[in-house]
Parts: C-alpha cells; sequence; structure tokens
C-alpha cells in the first residue's frame, strides 16, 4: 500500500468486555477483512477476502455446515 501512514478503523468484538481477555478486532481494509488479536495490535493480523470471510462467518453460526 502507498500510503505509510494509513491506519485502519479497528472494530473490537461485542463479546470483548469486562474479565473477557479473549478480545478480537477487525478492520475492512479496501477488498479484505483484517482480524487481529485486541491484546496484541502490534502483532501481524491474519487477512480474508469476501468469500472466505462469509464461509467463516457462517459456520460460527452453522458449525455442522
Amino acid at each position: 500500500m502507498g500510503d505509510q501512514h494509513f491506519r485502519p478503523l479497528w472494530r473490537r468484538s461485542s463479546f470483548s468486555g469486562a474479565g473477557n481477555d479473549n478480545c478480537v478486532e477487525i478492520a475492512f481494509v479496501h477488498r479484505e477483512v483484517w482480524v487481529r488479536d485486541s491484546n496484541a495490535p502490534d502483532r501481524p493480523a491474519l487477512s480474508f477476502t469476501h468469500r472466505p470471510w462469509q464461509e467463516f462467518l457462517a459456520r460460527l453460526v452453522s458449525p455442522t455446515g
């Protein structure tokens, strides 16, 4: 990416809250979804294109497919 000062807008999971250390954040960047550990924001994020992200979300709703 050409912009060295680009900062994605990270959104924290709605399940994050007091006493819950297992938090993730997502950001929509160009045509990808980035996912990171909110407890380690300086570590690399995972990136997903639209289709794998939608498949992942569908599995959360219906894990047996």
